[in-house]
């Protein structure tokens, strides 16, 4: 993982509480709502950090379909390049960060 992608995910581990006070109450989401809600939110620090070209359009249209989908769909996005690779990572330290097991991610090539 290069310096900048484990910055991100170490400065995102950093500021889980203040993400998790600005996140509706638990009592109004559950807990996959809430998941689902805090990965659009690493997607988007993500996003705004990593350059955009070295960024496939169709791994950035798996990652929206499975937010679209309420992060229900599982194992749909495959990195490919050593960006998305970096990012699958970074996401995955984000989305532990909050609690989520690192089964939550999408991320799944097939063999």
């Amino acid at each position: 993982m290069n310096a900048r992608v484990l910055m991100l995910a170490l400065l995102w581990a950093l500021g889980a509480t203040t993400a998790a006070a600005d996140a509706p109450s638990s009592g109004s989401l559950s807990w996959p709502e809430r998941k689902c809600l805090l990965y659009q939110r690493a997607w988007a620090s993500a996003l705004a950090v990593l350059d955009h070209p070295l960024i496939s359009a169709d791994f950035i249209a798996q990652n929206q379909e499975f937010v679209q989908s309420g992060c229900t769909i599982k194992g749909s996005v495959c990195p490919r390049s050593p960006a998305e690779f970096d990012m699958a990572n970074m996401l995955t330290v984000m989305t532990m960060s909050e609690g989520m097991a690192s089964t939550f991610v999408p991320f799944h090539c097939p063999e």
